[in-house]
């Protein structure tokens, strides 16, 4: 639940209401829960064979093929680390402007406020990864009361000041409007990338339900939660100002534009420190699964210093929402691919059973061609090829989207492309 009590997910709510306030929550409901239901396969295969993900990928795509997915899950959980880090930097930035009178984030002069503000959560991101176990679990937990009471803060504002028909009734720009497809792939994605660092928490679980309920429900009741709250103050800023800009859907904008003072936007900093916890673990955990020589804590502390830099990126980008939403396209096309393979090697080539005592000998069963399984490599590439064409689709676009579809073909032919691998 931790994990998607945060910023992000509030701008997610935010960025996918262009499909209006109705067309959000539906996709909300509807595509979420299969993303988290996804989460909870691979974290009964965490449980069950007692690795982390990047481990697990092993038998499908080799011992060094998983590198492959290894690149991409780091890649995604630093993007995530950065999105939800520049959002806690834009409150940052509006605290100084009150407290030093300094230029906030969108007005001229505002660089140099925004990078002394990526350099102080970046320490913050270090103290709180460096605080051991038992103190993460603690800040976890503080994170999430505080984000949820910003949620119902903003929520009944918002209300305060416009009734729910008047929510219900708005429709965005035609220019700004959101085809329920394109709206469906962008929650997708970001529900799905959490299936990348599943395995990391699940293998350390007491139960099967610990491991496949408990994440399901968690994550399937912040998100819809978050979303909503996203939508709901981003559609209450345009009725109030009478402009949509989806731009500033994040949600230091949007406490600003509604009034709520610095007390809700050191709010939001908090929150992001605790989400980030759970990104940057799990990106630093995954270079465990390319090389033993850098220790656990030692790899997280790179890729919490690497972050740093990478959020000058979006600094400099004319959108913020333009990367972010380029961001979850990615993680969309490669994700949809590598996960259709994952879950049908496991459940229906492999039949449930993973040799643990082979994942990293060289020359076993996972080894293949030189440490690659290049069949692998080929069905995860035909997928990518297969969103790519399907994605700009109408019929795609403005129904089911590009990733589920994605995920069907590429477990179909992976599971054609083994059986004939079999026979032979």
């Amino acid at each position: 639940m931790g994990a998607n009590s945060n910023n992000a997910s509030w701008y997610l709510g935010g960025s996918v209401a262009g499909a209006a306030f109705g067309g959000a929550i539906l996709v909300a409901l509807v595509a979420n829960p299969i993303a988290y239901v996804i989460l909870a396969i691979v974290g009964l295969m965490g449980y069950k064979i007692g690795v982390s993900t990047m481990a697990l990928t092993r038998p499908a795509f080799g011992i060094k093929g998983s590198i492959l997915p290894t690149s991409l899950n780091t890649i995604v959980f630093l993007g995530w680390a950065v999105v939800n880090t520049f959002i806690a930097v834009i409150s940052m930035s509006f605290i100084f402007s009150d407290l030093f009178g300094w230029a906030a984030y969108g007005e001229p002069g505002s660089t140099g406020p925004m990078i002394l503000g990526i350099i102080i959560m970046s320490v913050l991101n270090l103290i709180a990864i460096s605080l051991g176990r038992q103190s993460i679990k603690v800040v976890e937990r503080i994170g999430i009361a505080i984000i949820m009471v910003l949620g119902i803060w903003i929520t009944w504002i918002v209300f305060q000041t416009h009734s729910l028909t008047e929510i219900l009734d708005w429709t965005p720009p035609a220019e700004h409007s959101m085809p329920i497809g394109t709206a469906v792939d962008v929650m997708a994605a970001f529900s799905l990338a959490w299936v990348l660092g599943i395995a990391e928490f699940t293998r350390y679980t007491r139960t099967p339900k610990a491991a496949t309920a408990a994440p399901l429900l968690g994550a399937t009741t912040a998100l819809i939660w978050f979303v909503f709250v996203g939508v709901v103050a981003t559609v209450g800023a345009a009725i109030t100002t009478g402009e949509f800009n989806p731009d500033n859907s994040d949600p230091s904008s949007l406490v600003s534009n509604l009034g709520l003072g610095w007390v809700a936007l050191v709010m939001i900093i908090v929150a992001c420190v605790t989400t980030n916890v759970v990104n940057l673990m799990a990106a630093g955990i995954s270079i465990t699964n390319v090389t033993k020589k850098i220790k656990p804590l030692h790899s997280v502390w790179a890729v919490t210093i690497l972050a740093g830099f990478l959020m000058l990126i979006p600094l400099y980008m004319a959108s913020f929402l333009d990367t972010f939403m380029m961001f979850l396209d990615y993680i969309g096309m490669a994700l949809a691919a590598l996960l259709g393979i994952l879950l049908t090697d496991y459940f229906f080539v492999r039949k449930r059973k993973y040799e643990v005592n082979q994942l990293e000998l060289k020359g076993g069963k996972y080894w293949y061609f030189k440490g690659v399984n290049l069949r692998a490599i080929f069905v995860w590439l035909v997928g990518v090829i297969f969103y790519l064409v399907i994605n700009p689709l109408p019929l795609f676009a403005e129904t089911v989207g590009a990733v589920y579809p994605t995920i069907v073909v590429t477990a179909v032919l992976y599971l054609i492309v083994s059986k004939i691998n079999s026979k032979q």
